[in-house]
């Protein structure tokens, strides 16, 4: 009974923002921001209907956003957004053939390597159709904002399972090499593809590792990971794979990425039969997890909580599978994607738009800004369910706070939220560390250690 209550005690600290208490109805765009959030720039992509996840590149000379085209004309925009007040869409790619091509393309991820940029997009096309063993497609745009120097420069294949790559996670090892994280359809694992290796032509388009998933084939999607975090855990100087996936979530140590080892497992959590999306805090110590369906909050993890001494090991080990926290927008609603930028979470909410909420007390997280610029109507899903529809994906430029949303009705938008002119964790006191890599120095917090001479 006590854990029961505990748990509506998490859920009755929901933040609700003003907007949704008003029996469904929402306001239009341009009308339903909070007096923090700022409109910096919008575009209405054709086809928007068709628009995926959102990546923006995070030095200010390079101004280039990706936005996947999900279905139709599966491909991607690159949308220059040098001048805020006037973006413009500079590059659109579609796959070849595109009314043969049954399926999607839907991860973004781009990379810096000896000097270069890279773009890479996952796809997921039907078995039985043309590229049905195609993964993802890599493009060397070091040339922007000259797009015929755009140049592909990878098809990656796994012919040993065809369905394709659902999502992918770009991440500089501790060791300084550029790596690429990708489920695999049909199959219980994560790829682990060095960029350096595959531009080489080594074997396997630069295969060099997996991450198994040790609960099998999540029975919400049929994969055996849907999302993933990499990133870098000073305290036991690893590299930290977080799988979100087949009955749960997943913490492996990737420093050996020939030889992954599991860490904590965190199944069984209240409402949660499979993982969505699983992302840590900078230190690692809590965790924001998604399952994805309506009326399904962010459930926040504590992935080292403390357990009194003399503790069953059983019960130790399920600890963390009680949230301490919950957030959602709106209860007839659904979360989605996320970025963590401690103490803030910025959240793609689909019909409520853009939310961002504080997590510095993560059994209390509260909203501290919004923006709803889906225009609605609301309970008729894009994607077939009841609120597929609106900001499908967020991201965070850290060396000015910028954030950008892609919404499957009304396009690309970008904001300011006043006070966040930027991230760096360590202002904070946490690891400077989070979904987007510093490709120069590599991860923070790790310990050099001096070469011993052995002559």
């Amino acid at each position: 009974m006590k854990k029961t209550l505990a748990l509506v005690a998490g859920l009755s600290l929901l933040a609700i923002p003003a907007f949704a208490q008003k029996g469904g109805e929402q306001p239009r765009p341009g009308e339903a921001g909070s007096r923090n959030m700022r409109v910096a720039a919008h575009i209405p992509l054709e086809g928007a209907l068709e628009v995926a996840d959102i990546e923006i590149e995070q030095e200010l000379s390079r101004p280039y956003v990706y936005v996947p085209i999900r279905v139709k004309d599966a491909g991607f925009y690159i949308i220059d957004i040098k001048d805020l007040s006037k973006p413009k869409i500079i590059y659109r790619w579609t796959i070849e053939s595109p009314e043969l091509h049954r399926g999607s393309a839907l991860g973004p991820a781009y990379l810096k390597h000896k000097g270069r940029y890279y773009f890479a997009e996952s796809f997921q096309f039907n078995a039985d159709g043309p590229d049905g063993d195609l993964g993802m497609i890599i493009f060397d745009v070091t040339g922007l904002p000259d797009t015929s120097k755009i140049k592909e420069v990878a098809r990656v294949r796994f012919p040993r399972s065809k369905g394709g790559f659902h999502e992918i996670f770009a991440y500089k090892h501790s060791t300084g090499a550029p790596l690429i994280f990708t489920d695999v359809s049909g199959m219980p694992r994560q790829n682990i593809y060095d960029l350096e290796k595959l531009l080489s032509g080594a074997p396997d388009f630069g295969l060099v590792g997996f991450v198994p998933n040790p609960t099998a084939t999540d029975t919400l999607t049929g994969r055996g990971y849907h999302d993933s975090y990499v990133g870098f855990d000073p305290a036991s100087q690893q590299d930290r794979f977080y799988g979100a996936g087949g009955g749960g979530f997943h913490i492996y140590d990737v420093t050996d990425v020939k030889a992954p080892k599991l860490v904590k497992s965190i199944v069984g959590v209240a409402g949660m039969t499979g993982g969505h999306t699983f992302t840590p805090t900078p230190d690692g110590r809590y965790a924001v997890a998604e399952s994805e369906y309506q009326y399904a909050p962010l459930r926040i993890l504590d992935l080292n909580p403390p357990v009194p001494a003399g503790t069953d090991p059983q019960r130790a080990s399920m600890a963390s599978s009680r949230p301490i926290g919950a957030y959602t927008a709106r209860w007839q609603g659904l979360p989605h994607n996320h970025e963590v930028r401690w103490p803030y979470v910025f959240v793609s909410h689909y019909e409520e738009g853009i939310q961002v909420f504080n997590m510095m007390d993560p059994t209390n997280p509260y909203t501290v800004a919004y923006y709803d610029h889906y225009d609605g109507p609301i309970a008729i899903g894009a994607m077939g369910g009841g609120v597929g529809n609106g900001s499908f994906g967020v991201d965070v430029r850290n060396a000015d706070g910028l954030i950008v949303s892609s919404d499957l009705t009304t396009g690309f938008w970008a904001f300011y939220m006043e006070g966040f002119s930027g991230w760096n964790g360590n202002q904070w006191g946490v690891p400077n560390n989070s979904s987007a890599q510093d490709w120069d120095k590599g991860p923070d917090g790790v310990r050099k250690v001096p070469k011993v001479s052995l002559k």
